[in-house]
């Protein structure tokens, strides 16, 4: 069979398998190990690959970003950030839709996880929004929309994987997804004000119940500072800054703010492990399938296809991978999506002559869209399961608010220097800077 032939084989019985309902590490596994028959590798070389793609310290930051967030979310200290958010913006109209995309943003900040998200706004906020009378079906939408900017707002556990993976920056791409994440925020909240249910308007809280609010949350909200702080003035590493807040919220917050939890701490650690098992099995076979593509060529027949159209044009090279993986981000995760198309984006970011911090920033504020479009929509699944919505429905009211994101992916790939502002500042070597050979600050290439 000849490579193009063996690429296809693949996909096809990857999708075939996901279709069916094989989870989709194993489809991923299946479609390799199918593959590798017909070419050269042995079976044993690609088993090996499968370690390999785990074999990485750098990926050991998801787990520690994975148990920030659970042990947030169970010992119910975000009721106190919900308490922040409703003393700001809850007597604007549509108050609980805002109360929703401001947690979401404080909470992205802790986590990096959208599940995490989804579960804690559809046990704590869902049930007030439908006591005030909102649509469940918007209800839903909004909840997994705002909860895409956990993969945005740093840390995010896209970024972890995107940096590992590609050799990019993982601090860069953390100061980078914070201009997309805040665009999605206020697009949200300026779509629930003008269009969005009305809800029960409130008061505008005293200045008073604002400060008792936000001295409440003060604990929590030093979490991205330990983190962003860490990584930034080079003490940790990403993995080091998520055991730093683990350490924190074990030592410090929950003795402070909820001393009962610590009999319920081992649970904790268990689901947080299991919710790890889920993405590492699916890097492992992402892993091998991103290596049996590159070793096919088939970054050289993507690249060349693309380039035949956009030719070396950055922007258009951008805009036909956002097309690219917008339909790839309603079939496949965004975690085994980042891996098995790294090859390619590799190959075109160096095309295009584009800062591989930009083309990061593109392609996982492209993936997070993923997470509410159908038929995968894991964000949007999971919300209307939990808010008792059909998905359909879901999907209908969803339909309104992609134009948030759209607009988002666009502001992000046509300015870059807006984008990648925050890192040039504080972490210029993110960005191709370099330091001056006078010693004085640093001289950063066009």
């Amino acid at each position: 069979m000849s490579s193009g032939q063996v690429l296809i084989l693949m996909g096809v019985l990857f999708l075939g398998f996901g279709y069916m309902g094989v989870p989709v590490s194993f489809a991923l596994m299946a479609g390799v190990f199918v593959a590798t028959v017909f070419t050269p590798v042995s079976l044993q070389s690609m088993v090996g690959q499968l370690f390999h793609g785990i074999d990485s310290e750098t990926l050991l930051a998801v787990p520690f970003f994975l148990l920030v967030g659970e042990l947030m979310a169970s010992s119910d200290v975000v009721q106190r950030m919900i308490r922040l958010s409703q003393t700001l913006v809850g007597h604007l109209r549509g108050g609980l839709a805002q109360v929703v995309t401001l947690f979401s943003m404080f909470f992205a900040g802790i986590s990096g996880s959208s599940t995490a998200d989804v579960a804690i706004l559809a046990r704590t906020v869902a049930p007030e929004m439908d006591k005030e009378g909102y649509d469940r079906a918007f209800t839903a939408a909004l909840i997994a929309s705002a909860s895409t900017m956990a993969n945005l707002i740093p840390p995010s556990i896209m970024a972890v994987v995107y940096g590992a993976t590609g050799n990019v920056s993982i601090g860069g791409l953390f100061l980078a997804g914070v201009v997309p994440g805040v665009l999605i925020g206020v697009g949200l909240m300026v779509y629930s004000y003008f269009w969005g249910p009305v809800g029960v308007m409130k008061k505008r809280a005293p200045f008073t119940d604002v400060v008792v609010a936000a001295r409440g949350a003060a604990l929590p909200l030093v979490i991205p500072v330990i983190i962003m702080g860490g990584i930034l003035t080079g003490w940790f590493t990403p993995t080091e800054a998520g055991m730093v807040a683990c350490a924190y919220i074990l030592l410090v917050l929950i003795p402070v703010l909820r001393p009962g939890h610590i009999r319920e701490l081992p649970r904790d650690f268990m689901y947080a492990g299991l919710l790890y098992s889920l993405p590492l099995a699916a890097v492992a076979g992402a892993s091998a399938f991103g290596w049996m593509v590159a070793f096919l060529r088939g970054p050289d027949l993507v690249a060349a296809y693309i380039t035949s159209v956009a030719g070396t044009d950055p922007m258009l090279i951008m805009f036909l991978l956002v097309v690219l993986f917008v339909i790839v981000g309603d079939f496949i995760d965004a975690v085994p999506a980042i891996i098995i198309f790294m090859p390619i984006i590799t190959k075109l970011t160096e095309v295009g002559n584009i800062k591989p911090l930009h083309m990061g920033v593109v392609i996982i504020t492209t993936l997070v869209f993923g997470l509410i479009t159908p038929p995968y929509g894991l964000s949007l699944l999971v919300a209307s399961k939990y808010v008792g919505v059909g998905f359909g429905n879901a999907v209908r009211r969803s339909l309104p608010l992609y134009g948030v994101f759209f607009l988002t992916i666009a502001f992000v790939v046509v300015f870059p220097d807006v984008v990648l502002w925050l890192p040039k500042q504080l972490l210029p070597e993110s960005v191709g800077c370099f330091k001056s050979p006078t010693g004085a600050g640093y001289i950063c290439p066009p």
